[in-house]
């Protein structure tokens, strides 16, 4: 495994989820790493015909079906054993999508020139929402420029450990790169044959529990 391999299989999310889905999350991380994927985040919702979404991805960030169902498979008998979840469930492994959330300290670098929405835990000069062009991190802090909250063009420095949330907010520009990223990827994969792209989108594999 290379040096990039290595970095992407062991950074952690500093965004985390709460309750259930980190029980989850505590189960799936490993797995996932094990077939060369990481964990984006853990989703649990509806009270009757429970739903446990799963979002991964690979090195380049993009997630086949073919991957989501590697998933799956790998993921189903291990949450099987472990039960984290009480009754019956619909398991759904997807891709981050296009205006996906932010939980690395890597993916505010990475995506910087974009446009996100960020909550904080606490309140920041009075606010905990905010909405702003990306500009990268400074130390253990993301760099947001909001122009309802500095006029003047400044950056706000918003601590990533205190974030409850943090995701890209669809652009035509975010729309163009993922468009970019997916033609690109596919071209690494089939060599020099020809074949039809798609843009970066949700993807699911789906296994029910207590059928």
């Amino acid at each position: 495994m290379n040096d990039d391999l290595i970095k992407f299989a062991d950074e952690p999310r500093l965004i985390t989820e709460p309750g259930r889905a980190a029980r989850v999350a505590a189960i799936a991380e490993p797995v996932l790493g094990g077939l060369g994927y990481r964990l984006v985040r853990v989703r649990i919702s509806g009270a009757a015909g429970c739903i446990v979404q799963i979002m991964a991805e690979r090195p380049d960030g993009a997630m086949s079906i073919e991957d989501c169902e590697a998933a799956s498979r790998a993921l189903s008998p291990v949450l099987d054993v472990a039960d984290p979840i009480e009754g019956a469930y619909r398991l759904e492994i997807s891709s981050p999508g296009i205006d996906r959330p932010l939980v690395r300290h890597s993916d505010f670098d990475r995506f910087a020139g974009h446009v996100a929405h960020v909550e904080m835990t606490a309140p920041i000069d009075g606010r905990r929402r905010f909405r702003g062009q990306l500009l990268g991190t400074d130390g253990a802090n993301a760099r947001i420029r909001c122009n309802d909250a500095t006029p003047d063009g400044t950056a706000v420095l918003l601590p990533i450990d205190d974030m409850m949330e943090a995701k890209l907010v669809l652009t035509d520009a975010l729309i163009s790169e993922s468009l970019r990223r997916s033609k690109h990827g596919d071209r690494e994969r089939q060599g020099p044959r020809n074949g039809n792209t798609t843009p970066d989108r949700d993807l699911a594999a789906s296994q029910r529990k207590g059928d």
